[in-house]
C-alpha cells in the first residue's frame, strides 16, 4: 500500500482530483492543540492541469484542501497556504484546517464575561457627610446597605472558542464545514467577584487565532483536529475534539526503550541561557498601578528572573497561570525533544495518541541511563515504513 493525496476545493467541498502526483517531503505533521503541517512537490507535467469550472486552478492557495489517505483512512488535511517554485517542480505547503483563525480579525458582537453591571441605586448621593444616614431625614433614618452589583454570565472557555469559530464561518467563503465538540470544559472566563472580566471586543481589533491560543491556555486544555471520511466514503469531514481539559492519559501499557523500539533519539537538552526559575508577569494598569503576579521555584539553583506581560487581565489568579506555565518552559530539565520508533510489540504504530505520557528510557553520554515521563505532542507516522517520528516535551511542563 501506498499514500494516496485527495484535492478538494475548500468552501464548496468539490473533489478535483482522487490522486494528486504530489511527493511528499516526509509524512504529515500532526500536532496536539496545533495545525500540524504537510509539505512536498509536483512534478511541472501536472501543473498543465490548470483550469476548474470555476476559475481556479487545481491547485491554489487558500483555495485547495490536501488530504493524505494510507489504507483507506484519511491521517491527515489540510488548505494549501503557499505555494513556490524549486528548478522544474511547485513547491506545496499545507497547513491543517485549525491555522485558519490565525490572523483573522474578530468582529462579532462583543462579548464581556463575568463583568461587574454597576445599577442605578434609589439612595446614590443622599449620604453625602458619609456619616451613615440618609442627608434630611427626621427622625434620622440609616441608609441601607447597597445590595451587590449583578454580574454578567461567566462564559465556559469552551464555548468562547465555538464562538469565534462559529463567527469566523458564518462569513462568505468562511465556511470551512469544521464542527466542534459540544462539551464545556468547566472552566469560566472572567473572575467570579465581577473586577476582571474576560472581554472580546471587535475594537480593539482581536487577533482570532491569538485569542483562541489564549483561551486555552486559561483552561489548561488542549485540541486536536481531525478529519476523516463520512460512512458513505463520498464526503471528508472537519472536526475538533476538545480534551476535558487536557488530552491523553499516562501509558504504562506500552514501552518505548532505545535499542528495543527507539532507533534515533534528538540530541538531549536543557536550558542552557534561557533557564529561568523566578518569574513575573505583568499586567493591566499603568505606573506603579500596575498588575504584578510572581511565579518561583525554590530548586536549589541559582535565582534567574524573567519578565513577561499579559495586558489583557488584572487578575491575580490568572496572572499567576501564566506565569507558572513560562516559568515550567524555562526550569525544564533534561528533555528527549524527539525519538525515531519503528512498529514493535512494545507499541505498535497507532497505539499511542497526541496527548498521551509515555516513559522513555534511554542512554544518554555523560549521563547513563534515565527513564523521563514525556508527553507526546506531534507525530510524523509512516505506516508504509513502519517507523514514526514523537515530538515530546517533558510531562512536569505541564505542573
Amino acid at each position: 500500500m501506498s499514500w494516496r493525496y485527495i484535492a478538494m476545493r475548500t468552501v464548496s467541498r468539490d473533489f478535483l482530483d482522487w490522486d494528486v502526483p504530489f511527493t511528499a517531503d516526509s509524512p504529515p505533521l500532526r500536532e496536539l492543540s496545533g495545525p500540524g503541517q504537510m509539505t512536498g512537490t509536483i512534478e511541472p507535467e501536472y501543473l498543465r492541469l490548470m483550469a476548474k469550472p470555476d476559475g481556479l486552478p487545481i491547485l491554489a492557495e487558500w483555495g485547495t484542501s490536501l488530504f493524505a489517505e494510507f489504507e483507506g483512512r484519511i491521517r491527515w488535511g489540510g488548505i494549501i497556504t503557499d505555494l513556490s517554485y524549486e528548478d522544474q517542480a511547485m513547491k506545496v505547503t499545507c497547513a491543517g484546517y485549525s491555522s485558519y483563525p490565525s490572523g483573522m480579525p474578530y468582529l462579532g458582537s462583543g462579548i464581556q464575561s463575568g463583568k461587574k453591571m454597576p445599577k442605578k441605586w434609589a439612595y446614590d448621593g443622599k449620604d453625602k457627610n458619609h456619616d451613615g444616614y440618609i442627608d434630611g431625614s427626621k427622625p434620622k433614618k440609616k441608609m441601607p446597605k447597597k445590595p451587590a452589583d449583578p454580574i454578567s454570565a461567566r462564559w465556559d472557555a469552551f464555548d468562547a472558542v465555538r464562538h469565534i469559530w462559529s463567527h469566523l464561518q458564518s462569513f462568505t467563503y468562511g465556511n470551512l464545514g469544521l464542527t466542534l465538540d459540544g462539551h464545556d470544559s468547566g472552566y469560566k472566563l472572567g473572575a467570579s467577584n465581577g473586577e476582571d472580566p474576560w472581554e472580546l471586543l471587535w475594537w480593539d481589533n482581536p487577533d482570532c487565532g491569538e485569542t483562541i491560543t489564549s483561551i486555552l491556555d486559561l483552561a489548561k486544555a488542549d485540541y486536536l483536529e481531525r478529519h476523516s471520511w463520512d460512512g458513505t466514503k463520498e464526503k471528508i469531514l472537519h472536526h475538533i475534539d476538545f480534551g476535558t481539559r487536557r488530552l491523553g492519559k499516562a501509558r504504562t501499557d506500552l514501552r518505548f526503550a532505545q535499542g528495543e523500539n527507539i532507533i534515533e533519539i534528538a540530541k538531549p537538552s536543557g536550558q542552557g541561557e534561557l533557564f529561568a526559575n523566578d518569574v513575573y508577569v505583568l499586567g493591566k494598569g499603568s505606573g506603579a498601578k500596575t498588575a504584578r503576579a510572581r511565579s518561583v521555584a525554590y530548586d536549589k539553583r541559582v535565582r534567574r528572573a524573567r519578565m513577561i506581560t499579559r495586558k489583557d487581565t488584572a487578575n491575580l489568579a490568572t496572572l499567576t497561570g501564566y506565569g507558572n506555565k513560562e516559568r515550567a518552559k524555562h526550569t525544564e530539565q533534561l528533555t528527549i525533544p524527539a525519538i525515531a520508533i519503528r512498529h514493535h510489540p512494545n507499541a505498535p504504530l497507532g497505539s499511542w495518541n497526541l496527548g498521551d505520557r509515555i516513559l522513555v528510557q534511554v542512554e544518554v553520554p555523560w549521563v547513563g541511563e534515565l527513564a523521563i515521563w514525556h508527553r507526546v505532542v506531534s507525530e510524523e507516522t509512516d505506516p508504509a515504513a513502519g517507523t514514526a517520528v514523537l515530538r515530546l516535551t517533558r510531562q512536569d511542563f505541564y505542573g
